[in-house]
């Protein structure tokens, strides 16, 4: 028997790359489209009063206080790692004073505010999505909009305004501890004196630079809350479905403060 000349043709490399192009943009769309819908419903919530301070205090201690520890050590450990191997490629080669400079900038520009969120999607984003996808797949969602009650506005509005209010101090505190930690690993393993340091730290610094790392910790605070509330009520599935989104979460957040990040420089360091 002769072969139907109407079989279908295989599909090309090219057209299966565009259908799963296709399926990414549409996904993509999806999600931003969700997330400005989820913004304007907590802005809304906002300016209207619908959103207790209480919760709002609740939720800064969670991210805040609690966070400092980890915070801490995270940033101690940046100060001591980029100053040992600042010391390494600066010597015989440049002022010790240098060294400084290098800490300070490298802290305050990046280090700081990137680490300190990479921690808090950990602690924090990871947390929320858990806590509002057990809530979705246990229907307490449902029996909040059942009783008339918006969720966005108890649940979602409080943890976005805590980590707006929460990120930069987290920041703050971890440029001090870092340049700390910095100044005394550079004492301890080249011999740099504490003068010398701020002398290097002094010689190079714009207070531009103070403000364009407290931008980012604006930005950063904002997003985590934002992608993992959007995250948690998307939630379907069960445990399973709970366990899935909390890893999507993840990856989303760290990825979007990656691309955020390198958006930074061409826009404010031009």
């Amino acid at each position: 028997m002769k072969r139907s000349s109407s079989a279908l043709p295989t599909p090309t490399f090219l057209t299966r790359w565009l259908s799963g192009f296709g399926r990414a943009s549409i996904l993509t769309l999806d999600h931003a489209g969700a997330i400005g819908v989820l913004t304007a419903g907590i802005v809304s919530a906002l300016f209207r009063g619908r959103v207790r301070m209480k919760d709002v205090l609740r939720q800064t201690y969670i991210m805040g206080v609690q966070s400092l520890p980890i915070v801490f050590v995270t940033a101690s450990l940046a100060g001591i790692v980029t100053s040992q191997q600042g010391g390494y490629q600066l010597a015989s080669t440049s002022p010790a004073y240098l060294l400084g400079t290098l800490v300070v900038q490298s802290v305050v520009l990046e280090l700081g505010p990137l680490l300190t969120a990479i921690v808090l999607v950990g602690r924090i984003g990871a947390r929320i999505t858990a806590e509002l996808g057990t809530m979705v797949v246990s229907e307490q969602i449902d029996a909040f909009e059942a009783l008339g009650r918006d969720p966005v506005a108890i649940l979602g509005a409080p943890r976005v305004i805590a980590g707006v209010l929460t990120m930069p101090l987290l920041v703050g505190f971890a440029d001090v501890i870092g340049v700390a930690a910095g100044m005394v690993a550079a004492n301890l393993s080249t011999g740099l004196g504490f003068e010398a340091f701020l002398y290097g730290a002094r010689l190079f610094w714009h207070s531009w630079d103070l403000f364009y790392g407290f931008s980012k910790s604006v930005v950063f605070g904002l997003i985590i809350p934002i992608i993992s509330v959007h995250m948690g009520l998307r939630t379907k599935g069960g445990a399973a479905g709970v366990g899935l989104v909390t890893t999507q979460a993840v990856m989303f957040m760290i990825l979007a403060l990656l691309i955020i990040d390198a958006m930074f420089p061409p826009l404010l360091l031009q």
